[in-house]
């Protein structure tokens, strides 16, 4: 039966990520619009979203955090450009973005000595392979295949490589191992429901060392530098940004991270996240015709949480058929304003994508479930009616 009930927002999708349940367009009449962002209120202000991303996730005091442009992306690939080329280079690819990088390393940096670790759809490559005398490149958590990685104890501590994590589904809902990590990055649109164009980059001590003792046989790009005569341009961890930002994006990262301490910090982020899996987890254990497109249970990521479809009649379709009915189930959510954004990336396996961060009501979440139900069973009615 159709359900009664609708969640009360629909937003689930995995980017740009749905505002906090108590975000609103007033919380933005503080922003410095028509002010230069490097004003004395604007650098507070970036100062500020640096401090507080600081302390709600507990990064150390020696390590510098950084507001860069071109949201996670520009973040991973100023990672990329300005460290990697003096030692020998492992990627562990397990999802699109992951692959992305493999293919800037090997295609735009041509870097000779690089080694590529693969893993399909809803698996992790063998991690173990690290060597701590390469620099390491990864993702964190799988956006596209909702595969996280479930330790760092693969990183070793006396590492003389780097380790660059792109960590932009799993910061403020995953436990991030700032020990383990050289560089990490996110966005705000994805980690906390900001709006889109602004990255963070978080640099350990190594991290820097090698920014200063290191000059790659490559040109940067004005909005890549992070050294100047070689050394460190200490303004970008300060506020002072590259590239002009927008305040009003930046009043918006502020509200989310006020709304983050006002709930009690990063362990009730957490456990938002987590009940919203719990959530999902309980509905598939009861349902036939879904499962989860990671094969680990220590794998299954909190934000982005993969589905596939394994009924059998579904199963024994041509995949473009299969791709076709799953379309069709994202499409009538949709149409009812149940749920947008829930399909699967364009490069994974078709199936649903529910984002599940600290910013969704677990209330939601829990309403949708039925929907599921039901949007699966209309597939199958237009089946048997056709």
């Amino acid at each position: 039966m159709k359900p009664n009930t609708k969640p009360n927002n629909p937003n689930f999708s995995s980017g740009p990520c749905t505002k906090h349940p108590k975000w609103q367009w007033e919380n933005l009449s503080d922003a410095p619009i028509g002010r230069s962002h490097r004003a004395g209120v604007g650098k507070e202000k970036l100062k500020d979203v640096i401090e507080k991303s600081r302390q709600i996730l507990g990064i150390p005091a020696d390590y510098k955090i950084g507001i860069v442009p071109a949201s996670d992306t520009g973040a991973v690939e100023m990672a990329l450009w300005n460290l990697l080329g003096c030692v020998g280079v492992d990627v562990f690819a397990w999802e699109s973005f992951g692959q992305g990088w493999i293919t800037d390393i090997e295609k735009q940096l041509k870097i000779d000595d690089l080694r590529v670790f693969n893993a399909d759809y809803g698996q992790l490559p063998d991690m173990s392979q690290a060597d701590p005398e390469r620099d390491s490149v990864f993702t964190w958590n799988g956006t596209t295949s909702g595969v996280k990685l479930p330790n760092a104890e693969w990183i070793a501590d006396d590492r003389t490589g780097l380790t660059i994590c792109d960590a932009t589904s799993a910061v403020f809902s995953m436990d991030m191992p700032w020990s383990k990590l050289d560089v990490t990055t996110w966005s705000w649109q994805k980690a906390m429901g900001g709006e889109g164009a602004h990255g963070m980059i978080v640099l350990s001590p190594a991290a820097v060392k090698r920014l200063e003792t290191f000059q790659p046989d490559r040109p940067l790009p004005k909005i890549f530098r992070l050294t100047k005569k070689g050394k460190l341009i200490e303004g970008i961890f300060k506020g002072e940004t590259i590239n002009t930002p927008s305040m009003i994006c930046v009043e918006d990262a502020l509200d989310a991270l006020k709304w983050a301490e006002d709930i009690g910090g990063l362990n009730v982020l957490q456990q938002r996240s987590n009940d919203n899996l719990n959530a999902i987890k309980g509905w598939v254990d009861t349902t036939d015709w879904v499962a989860f497109l990671a094969e680990e249970e220590a794998t299954l990521s909190n934000t982005s949480v993969c589905l596939k479809i394994v009924d059998p009649a579904y199963q024994a379709l041509p995949a473009e058929e299969q791709a076709a009915k799953a379309k069709a189930i994202v499409s009538q959510l949709a149409k009812e304003n149940v749920a947008y954004d829930i399909g699967s990336y364009r490069d994974a396996p078709a199936g649903l994508r529910i984002w599940c961060g600290a910013t969704v009501e677990t209330s939601d979440v829990e309403k949708l479930l039925p929907w599921l139900d039901w949007a699966f069973s209309q597939t199958q009615s237009n089946e048997a009616a056709a």
